[in-house]
Formats: structure tokens, C-alpha cells, sequence
């Protein structure tokens, strides 16, 4: 009965930090929206990945007289990691490259928002891919942590 509880804390402890939830991995994180993207776009250039775009989704919506909360995403990848995923099932290209929204919540905190790499598996029936999905996985989760830890 004594390790009930520990577990319980523990469940509720990681469901506060990060969480999946309909393919996505949601991490919160500790700094506001452009800190959070800056500090991502930071560590994704440093590990050699492409940032093809960054979109301020919050300032297109006031170009058009509408208002959102402070909503980022960030366009990524390498050849070198795709690659390999879409030879295992080409139509995976259609979720790639890799997306990270940063966005804040009604409550005003900061999430970290990506495709979980078993998502996309299930989605695209990959198979025989499990050791390229691993490495997906593990890079995605230390960019995220990069960008959300204090």
C-alpha cells in the first residue's frame, strides 16, 4: 500500500511536465513563448538541423484584427534523419519536415508541442524502422528539453 502513493506523484509529477496526447507530445515549459522558440531554434542550429521557417501565428491573426494568445511554431529537419524515415514508408514526407508549436494556455503557461515519432509509425504503418524511430524520438525529447528547462 506504501508504494501506491509514491506512484500516484509520480504520475501526476510527469503528467505536469509533459504529456501525449492524440499523436502529440506536449512539454511545459518554464519560459514564455519566444524564449521557448528562441531557445529551440537556438539548439536545433547548433545540432545542424534546417529551420526552414518560423511562424508568429499570434501576429498574423492581428494582421487581420483578430487576437490569439502568443503562438509560435517552428519548421525543421535534416536529410540525413528524414531520409531514412521516408524510405521505410514514403508517405511519412507528408508529416515531415518536424514541427514544434510553442504556445501559451488560457492559464498563461508555456507548452512545447511536437508529433510523437510513434504517431507518425502508426499513421504511416512503418515497420522495420524501429532503430531511426529511436533516434527521432531521442533527439525530439532533448530539443524539447533544451528549449523548456530552466
Amino acid at each position: 500500500m506504501q508504494r501506491y502513493p509514491c506512484a500516484i506523484m509520480l504520475v501526476l509529477i510527469l503528467a505536469a511536465t509533459a504529456y501525449a496526447d492524440s499523436g502529440l507530445i506536449t512539454m511545459k515549459s518554464a519560459h514564455d513563448v519566444a524564449t521557448t522558440a528562441d531557445r529551440l531554434e537556438n539548439v536545433l542550429n547548433q545540432k545542424g538541423m534546417n529551420v526552414f521557417a518560423r511562424i508568429n501565428h499570434a501576429q498574423g491573426a492581428q494582421k487581420v484584427g483578430k487576437k490569439l494568445r502568443p503562438t509560435e511554431l517552428l519548421i525543421f529537419g535534416n536529410p540525413k534523419v528524414g531520409a531514412p524515415l521516408m524510405q521505410c514508408r514514403q508517405s511519412v514526407a507528408i508529416d515531415l519536415p518536424q514541427k514544434a508549436l510553442i504556445w501559451q494556455d488560457e492559464q498563461g503557461k508555456v507548452w512545447l508541442s511536437y508529433n510523437d515519432p510513434a504517431y507518425l509509425v502508426e499513421r504511416h504503418s512503418i515497420t522495420g524502422c524501429a532503430e531511426v524511430v529511436k533516434k527521432i524520438k531521442g533527439a525530439l525529447n532533448k530539443f524539447a528539453n533544451a528549449a523548456t528547462k530552466p
